[in-house]
């Protein structure tokens, strides 16, 4: 998986030079136990240190893998009892994603670039969402890069832009989401998490979206047991989608698809405005 997406990632390098990430899913812990994907600016992080951090937290034997600037820790017990003594113990991390099978990687830098340092080649996965970026609202730092996570298991990338995201980001805050950029994209999916939370299913929160965020946008949503796509009703962010017995796939053009195996056999369409699409396991 990780071989497919890199190549759907560096055919784009024109529409997003300067950041890449992925968000793949892969290997889900038992129940009770939580995959940590973090971000350290320092090459010579003692991650060995964080792990240690992490069993004086919660009690219990921890297992960390470092790749390139991230590493991926298992560690027992929730995010909730985790976050604070992490963050107060280690300031310099950044929490990239939180969950069962989720692992999310993402750097400054080309695509290639990207995909070489993590070597994305060499991950394998159910699904994967990925991502190249031109920074335009935004700084350009690994933190703004997509894909974003604020709640488990759960990534969007977003093409286009928010017009009332501080409002929704302040709203969002107070009932206990966090932020860790000023990006419009990390409120989306801030939203998401929010809406989830209140018992909806991702596609009642989706629709919802519809109503409550205002701009112009194209999601792309993973979850633990699948993905959906969503364009809002004027849609004028391009997107395709492509299906064959083996695979589906989203891009925001054409030929990054091509560089999929049986591409030339897909059924290819433009997804709808405002018309959520969602795969999963079942």
């Amino acid at each position: 998986m990780g071989a497919l997406i890199g190549a759907m990632l560096v055919e784009l390098t024109s529409r997003g030079p300067d950041s890449a990430g992925i968000a793949v899913y892969r290997a889900p812990v038992p129940e009770g136990s939580l995959k940590l994907a973090l971000f350290s600016p320092d090459p010579d992080e003692d991650w060995t240190a964080v792990a240690a951090t992490l069993e004086a937290v919660t009690g219990a034997p921890v297992q960390h893998a470092v790749r390139a600037s991230h590493a991926v820790v298992v560690v027992q017990g929730s995010l909730e009892a985790i976050r604070a003594p992490l963050a107060q113990a280690h300031p310099q991390l950044r929490l990239m994603s939180a969950g069962r099978a989720i692992e999310i990687f993402k750097e400054k830098g080309l695509p290639s670039e990207v995909a070489a340092r993590f070597a994305l080649a060499d991950i394998g996965a159910s699904h994967a969402i990925g991502h190249t970026r031109m920074a335009t609202e935004s700084a350009v730092t690994t933190e703004h890069s997509h894909p974003f996570s604020t709640g488990p298991d759960l990534c969007l990338v977003h093409n286009g832009s928010l017009s009332n995201h501080n409002w929704w980001r302040a709203r969002l805050r107070r009932d206990g989401i966090s932020f860790q950029t000023d990006n419009d994209s990390e409120v989306a999916a801030g939203y998401l998490t929010w809406r989830l939370a209140q018992g909806a299913g991702l596609d009642a929160a989706l629709e919802a979206a519809l109503a409550d965020l205002d701009g112009f946008f194209t999601f792309c949503v993973g979850t633990r047991d699948g993905f959906a796509v969503l364009r809002d009703p004027i849609a004028c962010k391009h997107a395709v989608l492509a299906e064959t017995e083996d695979w589906v796939a989203m891009a925001t053009e054409y030929r990054a698809i091509a560089r999929l195996p049986g591409a030339e056999a897909a059924r290819i369409w433009e997804p709808a405005p405002g018309r959520v699409y969602h795969w999963g396991r079942a």
